[in-house]
């Protein structure tokens, strides 16, 4: 049997700040359905990475596709409606909007096309209950970890093939960050949405993937099964 295809396939990747290679040459794919993290020290280039994927940071070099379609130099709402969702670090929501209306603003771009606003909000209160709770309330009174599930919930709105998740956890206590990484995990289980997870907190980064990149310098310098990681402990001989 054929392995499918990877939903994400990222090929000799060169990205540069201001004439200062931050990415170079990178490699990775992602299978349908598969949750994989990224991992490395502040100024590895993650962020770039993640950015230079959703197509908001231009590559100098390589080729990404998604679905098997070359979106290398498609701009970001292109690669939304192809099947793709980014959460950048922090909490980015609507702040003077309310719940509701945060989360139907995950589909404003697609237009009329959307006819089942209702359904994919009931999708999103199934994994968040909590946003069900508060749907009336306006977002910016909402707690932190309330603010990142929010975020979220904007991104799966789209039904995404793959989400991309950019420090989910930063600045939040540890039972949210738990509550988080519980709804990345349902995210995954309930749609088969492929996830690339980028966090600090890299044991739970490790549990709850099934494959690792590190990324050193720009460069990859490891792949593998995320438990094997996990098992040793230590991660800083591959840093």
């Amino acid at each position: 049997m054929t392995e499918p295809r990877p939903v994400l396939r990222v090929h000799g990747v060169t990205a540069e700040y201001v004439k200062r290679s931050v990415l170079q040459d990178v490699s990775i794919e992602i299978r349908p359905g598969e949750r994989v993290t990224l991992i490395g020290h502040n100024g590895a280039g993650k962020t770039t990475l993640c950015r230079s994927i959703f197509g908001l940071h231009r590559v100098s070099a390589g080729a990404i596709e998604l679905n098997g379609e070359a979106i290398t130099r498609a701009p970001a709402y292109t690669r939304v409606r192809y099947g793709m969702a980014f959460t950048p670090q922090g909490h980015n929501v609507f702040p003077t909007l309310s719940v509701e209306n945060n989360l139907r603003m995950g589909v404003y771009h697609l237009g009329r096309s959307v006819r089942d606003v209702g359904d994919r909000l009931n999708d999103v209160f199934r994994i968040f209950p909590v946003l069900e709770e508060r749907q009336e309330t306006i977002a910016g009174t909402l707690s932190g970890g309330q603010q990142q599930m929010l975020a979220l919930g904007m991104a799966i709105m789209t039904r995404p093939k793959l989400l991309i998740l950019d420090e989910p956890s930063t600045g939040l206590a540890p039972v949210l960050v738990d509550n988080v990484f519980d709804g990345v995990r349902a995210i995954n289980e309930a749609s088969g949405t492929a996830i690339l997870l980028v966090d600090q907190n890299v044991s739970k980064a490790l549990a709850l993937t099934e494959r690792t990149y590190v990324l050193k310098r720009g460069r990859i310098v490891h792949e593998g099964p995320s438990a094997d990681l996990l098992a040793k402990g230590s991660l800083w001989h591959l840093f």
